[in-house]
């Protein structure tokens, strides 16, 4: 399972989707956008965009979008 590093530099566990759902807050798309581009109900991207800001330990987007950045791989 993938991992990215929490605001407290902590290693957290990211699941494929949640990291699809990063990718789509870095590169500045709404929650629907998201969805759509996922195949998935824009409810179960509101689920994991409040599990990654929990498992990040941030409290926005754009702290998620800054942790994104962080990542070791390409998120264009």
């Amino acid at each position: 399972m993938p991992h990215a590093i929490d605001a407290t530099g902590k290693s957290v566990h990211l699941t494929p989707t949640q990291l699809k759902v990063m990718q789509g807050v870095y590169s500045g798309q709404l929650n629907k956008q998201i969805a759509y581009e996922l195949g998935i109900a824009e409810a179960t991207v509101k689920a994991h965009m409040t599990a990654l800001m929990r498992k990040l330990n941030v409290r926005n987007r754009t702290q998620v979008a800054i942790a994104a950045q962080r990542l070791a791989f390409p998120l264009s």
